[in-house]
């Protein structure tokens, strides 16, 4: 591209951004397909055919390159060395599970809320899927080189907390000995708020009888929010899931912020008294127009504009979760990633409008939507209600088939997919089992790593194997499993870039399968086993292949935030 810029074919500055270069779908086109003559012939005044073969008279050029040629509108293939290929082993060894690290985030500060599910008892299996993906989201940003901020916020204000603290101080007239009686409709019948009343008692005593109702509520209220936010800790805990800031609600209001918000939009314009339209389709029987407090939200691509204020004068959800983005703009973080619900997801147009009034476009906002997670056992559906205190908590789900496991099935389909968790089929020890199949390549791996140590005839230092003639991995399979280990560096870059960490998954599940493919190949032409007894430079070679495949297996493991397993039991 330099070249033909000097040489006056292209001109200097041309934006880069949408050329990609990646493996074609089709192997047999070669081994990298890009479409930079196409991007960029338009803005270059030029033909896509002819500046495609510009180009690839260049890249022919290359020592890497082979073979090279023009398809269609201007795609340019490529055909590599192996010796390009082979030369990446060396560099995995060097880099170990870090492989894949890089600075395209320059350490710029990213905020990644994710979980913040209302304090108002344990989590439960439906929290799960957007606990992980928010966790392994932040470590995949973090090994692009960003700076992340792992958030929490609490939802400690409004009605929910109203009903905790009635049911909380309904358990400490419990602790005191009374007969409660049935559970009232409404309230939160779960056996976990008995600690929070037996905790109350050892601390107030019968004090809290006597004191006025809002007094007694205040500080039950304080308590129980507490007691749930440690209990959703020690949940988190278990998934290896560690939050650097919670943020609370309650704060947010008492601090005056909510107000200060508002007159920032206000003195922007953006804040006016108006009627809205009755909703769309069926209207409700209690709809009724009347003059509301509304934020200009279609001035930012809204379907309607937003209110503001509740009939009784109070702040809608809305008002403060604007103060509370803004908040997260004002600390620093001009990007800006949550992690939602499927039950969230009309509420993305009216926050992505907000934060762009509030910041005047100059934050970036993205929500990813994680949907239900359904949940089987032996193919039929296990029921739950959080209302009823009849619910599968995580802290069931983590100890019946272990944190890795949760992890990894988590990411196995795209956020915004329904997820079907069975708790059998995920402890198979089969092909349909990603996690198996994943984790069994890698203690494979270290199986025949074993094994030639304990014979001691090899020096299996990454220093020593990095020197191995890599010509002799000449076979498809081989070729095969390298090309896709050599990929991963761009598949972890595209994934932080897209917020998409199920890419990585799906990335392991593919390296699996290539490795257990050329394990298998080995079983039937012995020529290629892992261990030539008759051929020691061969050997050496596919040690330091399958080492290194172990180390890449790995650090895709710890973005997931899976061990490895070296051994299967």
């Amino acid at each position: 591209m330099r070249g033909l810029e000097e040489e006056g074919a292209l001109p200097s500055g041309l934006d880069l951004a949408r050329v990609a270069v990646e493996p074609p779908r089709d192997p047999s086109h070669g081994d990298l397909s890009t479409n930079a003559a196409m991007v960029l012939a338009k803005p270059a005044g030029v033909n896509p055919r002819e500046l495609a073969g510009q180009l690839a008279a260049r890249l022919g050029a290359e020592e890497a390159v082979t073979e090279v040629g023009v398809a269609g509108p201007g795609f340019i293939n490529l055909r590599l060395n192996p010796s390009f290929w082979q030369a990446r082993i060396p560099e995995i060894l060097r880099s170990g599970p870090a492989y894949g690290a890089s600075d395209v985030g320059a350490g710029e500060a990213v905020n990644v809320e994710y979980v913040s599910a209302n304090p108002t008892g344990p989590m439960h299996v439906g929290h799960v899927r957007g606990a992980v993906f928010g966790d392994a989201l932040c470590n995949l940003l973090e090994k692009v080189g960003y700076k992340v901020c792992r958030e929490y916020y609490i939802n400690d204000a409004g009605g929910q907390i109203e009903v905790l603290a009635r049911s909380a101080f309904l358990r400490y007239r419990e602790a005191l000995g009374e007969d409660i009686g049935q559970i009232p409709e409404g309230l939160y019948p779960g056996d976990y708020l008995k600690p929070v009343g037996q905790a109350l008692v050892a601390t107030h005593g019968k004090s809290l009888l006597e004191k006025d109702e809002p007094e007694a509520l205040s500080i039950v209220r304080e308590a129980a929010v507490e007691a749930m936010m440690e209990l959703i800790r020690g949940d988190l805990g278990v998934l290896g899931i560690v939050h650097e800031t919670f943020f609370s609600e309650l704060a947010l209001h008492r601090s005056g912020s909510v107000e200060q918000t508002l007159k920032v939009l206000e003195d922007k314009g953006l804040i006016y008294i108006g009627e809205l339209e009755p909703p769309k389709g069926e209207v409700p029987d209690d709809w009724e127009a009347r003059p509301q407090t509304l934020f200009r939200s279609t001035e930012f691509g809204d379907d309607t504009d937003r209110a503001l204020k509740k009939s009784d004068g109070s702040w809608t959800y809305f008002a403060p979760d604007i103060a509370y983005h803004l908040d997260k703009y004002n600390r620093g973080y001009r990007t800006m990633i949550d992690v939602w619900g499927a039950d969230h997801s009309g509420y993305i147009k009216r926050m992505r409008a907000a934060i762009a009034g509030v910041t005047d476009g100059n934050a970036d906002f993205d929500v990813k939507i994680c949907q239900l997670v359904r949940l089987f056992r032996n193919g039929e559906p296990v029921k739950m209600s959080k209302r009823s205190g009849d619910f599968v908590t995580l802290r069931e789900v983590v100890d019946e088939v272990g944190k890795d496991v949760v992890r990894f099935m988590m990411l196995t389909r795209k956020n915004d997919a329904p997820l079907d968790f069975d708790f059998a089929k995920v402890m198979e020890q089969s092909r349909d089992n990603p996690v198996f199949y994943v984790q069994y390549a890698n203690a494979r791996i270290h199986s025949v790593l074993r094994n030639v140590a304990e014979e001691g005839t090899y020096d299996l230092s990454d220093g020593a194997l990095a020197n191995a003639d890599f010509t002799l991995l000449a076979d498809e399979a081989e070729m095969a499993l390298l090309k896709l280990m050599a990929s991963f560096p761009r598949q972890v870059e595209q994934a932080a870039l897209a917020h998409e960490p199920h890419r990585i998954a799906f990335y392991l599940d593919d390296l699996a399968a290539a490795f257990h493919g050329l394990w298998n190949k080995g079983k039937d032409d012995h020529s290629l086993r892992f261990i030539r007894a008759d051929h020691r430079d061969v050997t050496l070679a596919r040690l330091a292949l399958i080492r290194a495949a172990a180390y890449v297996i790995a650090a895709g493991l710890g973005i997931l935030g899976v061990e490895p397993t070296e051994e299967m039991r």
